[in-house]
């Protein structure tokens, strides 16, 4: 027993007439009888009475037709189901992001995209760029937020944010009165900084530009995510670098812009040989509110 053989009795079934059904069917008549006639035989059991008059399901047809519709119905919707999954309108996504305050673009991504692709379930994972890294390498996750620069030639990278880096000073320190600090003024201070696993571009890109400007950074803790960096800033231990997102939730702390700029960069990371639809349809929604270049 085919589909086909389903189809053609629910169209008999239907229609009470075999010529109507197989115009229904865009098929010749004699082939449609024959089709008919071969189900009743595997079946061994008659399914139409037939006259010159009419045609009549019999109790065992009845019963048929009414399964048959069924399971063409789940047929159908496994169909639908293939063909949603294959635009991306359906499916499941293990997206990477960065620990700490709120990310207002991915905050925006994710409200579009959840409201254009609510079949599409989203499964977040809150942990560092290089652990990102690592779990995009081994495939367990699908995308990731990430902050750059990276050294990862197996991912391809799209920029989402890019804005410049603050400092986080103690309302009580003496800096936190200037409305703009520059970076040799950090000289000898204890600093509050991302540990180089957690984010390695940040963390070489600050210790580098402090080096330019004629000294060391002096690290006087270390932390894997911003809101331990703010949390140690709070309670007076130290400076440390964040963005201007956070500036309005964190008590006890002020925030000042850099002179020189040091820039802060964030993008999309993923695999070019594991994209999947509902991963290219969460990229459409992240490129609308990408950086024009």
């Amino acid at each position: 027993m085919e589909l086909r053989h389903l189809k053609y009795l629910v169209a008999v079934a239907e229609e009470l007439h075999f010529g109507r059904a197989a115009i229904r069917l865009n098929i010749s008549q004699p082939p449609l009888s024959q089709q008919i006639r071969q189900l009743e035989e595997e079946l061994g059991v008659r399914l139409f009475d037939r006259t010159k008059r009419e045609v009549r399901l019999t109790e065992a047809g009845r019963r048929l037709v009414e399964e048959a519709r069924s399971v063409l119905g789940r047929v159908d919707h496994l169909s639908a189901v293939a063909a949603r999954a294959g635009s991306g309108e359906i499916g499941h996504l293990a997206v990477g992001v960065p620990g700490g305050g709120a990310n207002p673009i991915l905050i925006k991504v994710l409200e579009v995209f959840g409201k254009q692709y609510p079949g599409v379930r989203i499964e977040l994972h809150y942990m560092s760029t290089g652990a990102q890294i690592e779990e995009l390498r081994e495939g367990r996750l699908g995308v990731g937020f990430v902050n750059l620069p990276i050294q990862a030639p197996f991912l391809a990278t799209e920029m989402i944010l890019r804005e410049p880096l603050c400092l986080a000073i103690p309302t009580s320190h003496r800096l936190a009165k200037q409305k703009t600090v520059t970076l040799a003024s950090l000289e000898g201070e204890p600093m509050i900084l991302f540990a180089r696993r957690v984010t390695p571009g940040v963390h070489d890109t600050i210790t580098g530009m402090c080096r330019e400007a004629g000294f060391t950074l002096h690290v006087a803790h270390e932390v894997d995510s911003i809101v331990g960096a703010l949390t140690l800033v709070s309670a007076g231990l130290g400076i440390a670098f964040c963005t201007p997102n956070l500036t309005r939730i964190w008590p006890r702390v002020a925030f000042r812009p850099i002179r020189p700029t040091i820039e802060f960069k964030q993008a999309v990371a993923y695999r070019l040989d594991s994209v999947t639809p509902a991963l290219e349809t969460l990229l459409r929604v992240v490129r609308k509110f990408a950086p024009k270049p």
